[in-house]
Parts: C-alpha cells; sequence; structure tokens
C-alpha cells in the first residue's frame, strides 16, 4: 500500500498501473493479485485505514471525560491532517471506491470487510450509556448517518466546496445537529403520527374560512 501510495502522490491515480505498483513495491504480479484484485482494492484499503486510525483516537479520547461534540470533532481532524497529504483526485478517487464496495456488498458480490470500522458507532454507544443521548436513539442508525456525512464531506472538500473553511469544523457542526435532531425527536404517537406534537390554535369565527366556487373567503357572519 505505500508504495501504491507514494506513485499516486507523485504520477496520479489514473496513470499508475498495477505493474507500476509491483515494481515499485519490488514484487510479482501474481503476490499483488493474491492479496489484492485490483488496484482499485487497495484504495479501499486505504480508506478503511484512515476510518480505523480515527476510530482509535476517538477510543482514545472516552478513556477521559468526555464531550461528544469535541471527540467527533478531534477525530475529523486527525482524518483531515491526514488527508491533506494527498492530492485531491485520490481523496475523492478513495470516497468512490468507497461507495463502489458498499454496492458490492448489498449485491452479495463481496463479503463486508468494513464492520468494525464504524468510526462513531462507540461514541454514540458510550453516550447513550452515560445519558448524554437519548435512549430512544438509534445509534447504530445514527452512526451510520455521521459516516455518511464524513464522506460526503471528504468528498465536497476534496473538491474545495468548502472554500476556506476547515472540513472538520463543517462536518463536526453538520453531525453535531445531526444529534441534537436525534436527542429532541420524541418517539411516534401510538396512532403512527409523524412528526412533534403541536399545540392547537385557539380558532375564531373570522379566522374561518370556506372555499366556494374554487375560491377560498371567509365564512359569512
Amino acid at each position: 500500500m505505500q508504495a501504491a501510495m507514494a506513485l499516486w502522490r507523485t504520477q496520479g491515480y489514473a496513470k499508475t498501473t498495477v505493474a507500476d505498483i509491483c515494481r515499485a513495491a519490488g514484487v510479482s504480479r501474481g503476490l499483488f493479485y493474491f492479496y489484492f484484485p485490483a488496484k482499485e482494492d487497495i484504495l479501499f484499503e486505504v480508506g478503511l485505514l484512515s476510518t480505523r486510525t480515527a476510530q482509535n483516537k476517538v477510543r482514545a479520547l472516552l478513556r477521559n471525560d468526555y464531550d461528544v461534540e469535541a471527540v467527533i470533532g478531534e477525530a475529523l481532524r486527525s482524518l483531515e491532517r491526514s488527508m491533506a497529504r494527498n492530492p485531491p483526485e485520490l481523496i475523492i478517487q478513495t470516497i468512490l471506491e468507497g461507495y463502489r464496495h458498499e454496492h458490492r456488498i448489498l449485491a452479495g458480490e463481496t463479503v463486508d470487510e468494513t464492520a468494525d470500522a464504524d468510526m462513531f458507532g462507540e461514541l454514540f454507544a458510550r453516550a447513550q450509556q452515560d445519558g448524554r443521548l437519548g435512549a430512544h436513539v438509534d445509534v447504530g442508525h445514527l452512526s451510520h448517518l455521521a459516516g455518511m456525512h464524513v464522506s460526503e464531506g471528504v468528498r465536497h472538500w476534496a473538491g474545495g466546496s468548502f472554500g476556506d473553511r476547515s472540513f472538520a469544523d463543517v462536518v463536526t457542526d453538520d453531525i453535531a445537529a445531526l444529534i441534537t435532531g436525534f436527542n429532541e425527536r420524541c418517539t411516534a404517537p401510538a396512532d403512527g403520527a409523524v412528526g412533534t406534537a403541536r399545540q392547537k390554535r385557539p380558532s375564531s369565527r373570522s379566522d374561518k374560512k370556506v372555499r366556494r366556487h374554487g375560491r377560498t373567503r371567509p365564512e359569512q357572519e
């Protein structure tokens, strides 16, 4: 993987072949294909490694007293520092390969090797245990959505959409808003209605309107 990353940084992802990687790493093509079906699989492993590094950062921060948003910010700043060493094209290709790999998993074409690479799953489970997330929150779903924010944030940041704003700051704010929404949302009413309950506003006869002949006009007294 190190040989591949070095080549991708210098001559670009698209122009680098499997033969180039084998020469740089000093291995045969047969040995390469024993571990990786294609160069895209190396790229996927690189992305997975970055996720696990951020996950380890979260785990280390949870050993002490913690603030949920601060932990997310530190993990994403660690990820941003790692990404900053790579050209934007390579970062975007890494995200796209992650999406393609997910599609192959959903289609049953490959085994899911990412189950243990959940960046924020442990954080959210711990926060719920400590009462910092509501008991009604589905932490697995919340973590999945947070991961989607990270992936899309990486892609847009690499594409220049954030301007001068930090990737970590933007995505931390997004995930914090997501957590707030999950925390404040009440469970659905028993009748299955969706949304939060609203207090009914008292009505007066002057407020009432009726629809007649396709027009809306005040009700006749």
